[in-house]
């Protein structure tokens, strides 16, 4: 007998592959309560662990979550030094509880403006999760579209060719999500409708999903909504 999907389900077999998170709204979150914004950090990190497992629940392959743009360094310095003691942090824990769930995590980005510490946790967390076999977590840590644009031009530059021979398939093995499918769905919190500067190439054909829920209240259940109006629309790619 054949059932007919309800319209409130998930088709598990129409998933977007790579979902981005442009995850806004922490200070203000923090601000509504009368809390300090290192409070709306924190709190949003413990949000980032339950979408991120849901969407490793789901069946997602790859997520890349926006956690520290090059424009934040023009932050006040207590707010950027917690920060980067929050993703310390972070990585350090989802050795034990996101590996647990079986994720890879991965860092994209410029390193060499981040601290030796934290470029060497990069690598450790890097290399103790690279065998499992969940989603891809790409946290994209001091990262810009365009600065990775520059970055990957620079580099096929560096290979000898001329520019009439420049290829979009060369640009896209030089960039830091190079072997990952493009951003299917992009979800971003707090009611701004902007990129920020976030996978300038990647999203070029995603569908994108607002939500006026700020970061630290976006729950499983708004990631489900995200992607069953994914799965309503019509992705055309250009064509008819």
């Amino acid at each position: 007998m054949f059932f007919k999907k309800k319209s409130h389900e998930i088709d598990l077999n129409n998933l977007p592959k790579h979902i981005g998170f442009i995850m806004d709204g922490n200070g203000r979150w923090a601000k509504k309560r009368g809390l300090p914004r290192s409070a709306g950090h924190r709190a949003g990190a413990e949000s980032l662990k339950k979408i991120i497992t849901e969407a490793n629940n789901l069946g997602v392959k790859y997520a890349t979550v926006y956690a520290f743009s090059t424009e934040n360094w023009k932050r006040p310095k207590d707010e950027v030094d917690y920060l980067m003691s929050l993703l310390m942090d972070y990585l350090v824990n989802a050795e034990k509880t996101l590996s647990r769930e079986n994720v890879v995590i991965r860092a994209i980005g410029s390193r060499k403006e981040l601290s030796e510490e934290m470029q060497r946790q990069i690598i450790k967390t890097e290399e103790f999760t690279k065998k499992n076999t969940g989603i891809v977590m790409n946290i994209a840590l001091n990262y810009g579209g365009r600065d990775e644009l520059v970055n990957a031009v620079r580099s096929i530059c560096t290979e000898g060719k001329v520019p009439d021979d420049i290829t979009a398939d060369d640009i896209e093995r030089h960039l830091y999500t190079a072997g990952q499918p493009d951003v299917d769905l992009l979800i971003r919190t707090s009611g701004e409708q902007r990129l920020s500067n976030f996978m300038l190439w990647q999203v070029s054909y995603a569908e994108m999903w607002f939500t006026d829920k700020l970061w630290p209240d976006f729950k499983p259940a708004d990631l489900h909504r995200a992607i069953l109006d994914y799965q309503n629309r019509g992705r055309r790619f250009g064509g008819i």
